[in-house]
């Protein structure tokens, strides 16, 4: 009970109908036992808090961790089957990799049918190197547009910005929601991991582009291993446009979603969103699938985001 009231009052904080606070306020004064207080939560939830085929119900960033990596029992051949398995029982609208090759951008879309990708490699625009590629569902979500960037001083070809260690970019793309025609854009990226610089001149060039790409303020989803904690300056003009969903979700929370298989916990996968009415869900997925205990050395982050 203690935790419907605790997202409950969230709820109200947020920009709700006056019907919905209504509702709500005649909940927490109604003289009734327990029981038939969540019986009542529950009913409205399933009309509110739970999405329509109009909202998207799943979104994620996976850093998959680099196929050729040298990580023992914890290589990509025998994380693979958890990879696909933690997909197929959240079936996302659509989701963002990073670290991804392309065998494994492969390995994925050859197990997972109804879905399709877009995305290039980041050392030579076609297929050398890391991906951030984007994969949506194609019964529920239309590419309309897309392309990728370099975060650098050269944004339109292969290259090295600043002071990062290796070539870093965005994949962008324009959707539409099938079932109600309404239009998104979704950015995946991954910052460096040691280039101060280059994450912060990074992120503010993505943020930069979002504004450019975006003239109609449609809503817009951010996801990405960024390499830096919540409490980053690296991450002050992003919060002050986009909204963090673990900061604004309804039910969240703040576990660690780096995990280094099983050695540190930290916070660097983020979710942003804007133009959207709320985020009534945000969760790390960190437990084990198919009988493997990690299905990378981050954990899944998944959003739920409602449409105004």
């Amino acid at each position: 009970m203690a935790h419907s009231k605790r997202i409950l009052d969230k709820y109200l904080s947020q920009n709700v109908s006056r019907n919905t606070q209504d509702l709500f306020a005649e909940w927490l004064a109604a003289s009734v036992d327990e029981e038939l207080k969540d019986q009542i939560l529950q009913d409205h939830w399933e009309r509110e808090y739970y999405l329509s085929p109009e909202d998207i119900e799943k979104s994620y960033p996976i850093n998959i961790r680099v196929g050729k990596g040298k990580d023992g029992s914890n290589s990509w051949e025998y994380r693979r089957p958890a990879s696909i398995a933690m997909l197929k029982e959240q079936m996302p609208d659509i989701f963002g990799l990073q670290e991804a090759l392309d065998f494994q951008v492969d390995y994925l879309q050859d197990n997972l049918p109804g879905y399709a990708n877009v995305g290039v490699g980041r050392d030579d625009g076609e297929a050398k190197g890391e991906r951030m590629a984007i994969f949506y569902n194609t019964e529920r979500v239309e590419l309309l547009d897309w392309g990728t960037y370099w975060l650098s001083e050269t944004p339109d070809v292969p290259s090295k910005g600043w002071d990062a260690a290796y070539p870093r970019c965005a994949t962008w793309s324009k959707m539409r929601l099938k079932y109600s025609g309404k239009e998104f854009f979704y950015v995946n990226t991954h910052l460096d991991h040691r280039g101060a610089e280059s994450q912060r001149k990074g992120l503010d060039m993505i943020v930069c582009k979002i504004a450019e790409m975006n003239p109609a303020g449609l809503p817009m989803v951010l996801t990405g291993d960024f390499n830096v904690e919540p409490e980053n300056p690296v991450l002050d003009e992003l919060d002050s446009r986009m909204r963090s969903a673990r900061t604004s979700a309804l039910d969240s929370n703040d576990k660690a979603t780096f995990n280094g298989w099983g050695a540190r916990a930290i916070i660097i996968d983020y979710i942003y969103h804007s133009g959207f009415s709320y985020c009534p869900e945000y969760k790390v997925l960190d437990k084990s699938y198919d009988s493997v205990p990690y299905i990378s050395d981050h954990y899944p982050v998944m959003s739920r985001l409602k449409f105004k």
